[in-house]
C-alpha cells in the first residue's frame, strides 16, 4: 500500500499521520499533494498543509522593522566610533579627561533604545538634558588627580548606567519586570561583547603580524583608528544583537550564572579562611580594605547576575541556596568593611575616599539585607521569586542617586 493511500486511509487519525510523517518526512511531504488534492475539504489535511507549507505572511512588517533597526544600529555604531576617535584626540592633547569616552558610547546606546521604544517627550528631554549637563559639568572640573575628582570619574559611569536603564525601560521605568529585563540585557550584552571582542583581538594580532612580515609597524595607527573605532561601534552592535533576541547570549547566560555562582562561593570561602589564617587586618591595611570592598562588589554583581538569570521558576534549586550563601558571606564582608572604614574615619579623619567607601558600604548593606530577607521568605515558601527580583530592581535608583551625589557634590565639597 503506497503512502498516498495511507495518508487518505488515516485522514481521521492524527496520531497515525504524525507517525507516518516522523518515519519518512520527505516522502510524506512529497506525497501529501495527492492526498490534499483528493480531499480539499479535510480540516485535518488543511492543518497539515499549513504545517508543511507555512509562509510567514506578517514577516514583511517585521522585516521592515528589523531593517530600520539594523540601519539605525549601523548609523549609531559609526557615530560612536567617530566620537571616540575625536575624544581620543582631545585626550591626547590633555584638554579633557579620559572618562569622556563614556560619552562616546553610552549616549548612542541610549539613542538606540529611545529610537526603538519611543518614550514620552518628558523622558526624552530629561535623558538628553542629563547627558548634556553631566558632560558639561564633568569637563568643567579641573584636570587634577585629587581624590574628589577621581571619585567623580569613578561614579559618573555608574550614574550614566542607571540613566541608560531609563532609556531602556522607556515609559515603563517604574515597572520591576522592565528593570529586570535591563539587568538581563546587561548580562547578555557583556557575554556577547566579550565573545566579539575576543574575535577582534585575534584579528588584531593577525593583522599586526602580517604587516610585520613586510617590515611595517602599524600598531599605533591601527589601535588609534581601527581598534578604538571598532570597540566603540561593537558596543552598539552588541546592543542590537541582544535586543533582537540573539539566542547565543540568551542561551548561555543562565548556564554561566549556574556555573559561576558555586565557583565564586568556593573561592570566597577559601579566600576568607586564608585571610584569617595569615592574619590580614582591614582595619590597619588600607590596600587590603580596598581589595575587601572590591571582593564585596564582585560578589554583589555575581549574585545579582544569578538572580536575574534564574527566571520566575517557583521551584527552588541548589542555585537558590548557593545564592543565599553568597549573600550571607557578602553581608559578613560588608560588616567587616563597614567597621574598618568607620574605624579609619574616627582614627585618621575624614577624607573623600573614606566617605565614598562608607556610603557604598551602607548602600550595599541595606540592599543585601533586603535581598537576604526576600530570599529567606522564598526558601520558606512564603513568597515567589518575584520578591527577590523586586529587592534587586527597586534598589537600582538608589545606586544612581548616590553616584550622582558623589559625582557632583564631592568635587564641590572637597
Amino acid at each position: 500500500m503506497g503512502i498516498n493511500n495511507l495518508i487518505i486511509d488515516h485522514i481521521d487519525n492524527p496520531h497515525e499521520l504524525e507517525r507516518l510523517f516522523k518515519k519518512e518526512p520527505e516522502a510524506f511531504k512529497k506525497s501529501f499533494a495527492y492526498a490534499w488534492e483528493q480531499n480539499p475539504d479535510s480540516q485535518v489535511l488543511a492543518v497539515w498543509f499549513e504545517r508543511l507549507y507555512f509562509k510567514e505572511t506578517v514577516d514583511t512588517r517585521k522585516a521592515s522593522l528589523l531593517q530600520k533597526s539594523f540601519l539605525s544600529m549601523g548609523l549609531l555604531a559609526i557615530l560612536a566610533g567617530i566620537s571616540c576617535r575625536i575624544i581620543l584626540h582631545f585626550v591626547e592633547q590633555q584638554a579633557i579627561a579620559p572618562i569622556n569616552f563614556v560619552y562616546g558610547i553610552l549616549p548612542f546606546i541610549a539613542a538606540y533604545f529611545v529610537y526603538n521604544s519611543t518614550p514620552k517627550r518628558n523622558i526624552l528631554y530629561a535623558l538628553a538634558s542629563i547627558f548634556l549637563i553631566s558632560a558639561f559639568y564633568l569637563n568643567m572640573l579641573p584636570l587634577e588627580h585629587k581624590d574628589s575628582i577621581i571619585l567623580a570619574y569613578i561614579h559618573l559611569p555608574i550614574f550614566l548606567w542607571v540613566l541608560l536603564g531609563v532609556a531602556f525601560t522607556g515609559n515603563n521605568y517604574g515597572i520591576g519586570s522592565t528593570r529586570l529585563a535591563y539587568l538581563k540585557f546587561n548580562g547578555e550584552f557583556c557575554i556577547l561583547y566579550a565573545c566579539m571582542a575576543i574575535s577582534g583581538m585575534l584579528l588584531t594580532a593577525l593583522t599586526m603580524q602580517l604587516f610585520r612580515f613586510v617590515g611595517m609597524d602599524i600598531s599605533e595607527f591601527y589601535f588609534k583608528n581601527i581598534v578604538l573605532f571598532g570597540a566603540a561601534a561593537l558596543a552598539i552592535v552588541a546592543t542590537y544583537l541582544v535586543s533582537i533576541n540573539l539566542k547565543l547570549a540568551k542561551n548561555i547566560a543562565p548556564y554561566i550564572a549556574k556555573i559561576f555562582s558555586p565557583l565564586v562561593l568556593a573561592t570566597l570561602m577559601v579566600y576568607l579562611i586564608t585571610v584569617i589564617w595569615v592574619g590580614k587586618n582591614p582595619f590597619l591595611d588600607r590596600n587590603f580594605l580596598l581589595s575587601f570592598n572590591g571582593v564585596l562588589l564582585s560578589v554583589l554583581a555575581v549574585t545579582i547576575f544569578s538572580i536575574t538569570e534564574s527566571g520566575t521558576n517557583e521551584k527552588k534549586s541548589i542555585s537558590d541556596y548557593i545564592n543565599f550563601a553568597l549573600i550571607v558571606i557578602a553581608l559578613v564582608i560588608d560588616c567587616v568593611a563597614f567597621s574598618a572604614i568607620v574605624f579609619r574615619l574616627s582614627s585618621y579623619g575624614i577624607t573623600p575616599n573614606r566617605l565614598a567607601v562608607l556610603g557604598v558600604d551602607i548602600l550595599i548593606w541595606a540592599n543585601l539585607i533586603w535581598i537576604m530577607l526576600s530570599y529567606m521568605r522564598f526558601l520558606q515558601n512564603k513568597t515567589g521569586p518575584s520578591t527577590i527580583q523586586d529587592a534587586v530592581t527597586k534598589y537600582l535608583p538608589v545606586y544612581g542617586i548616590w553616584a550622582a551625589f558623589v559625582t557632583v557634590a564631592f568635587p564641590l565639597i572637597f
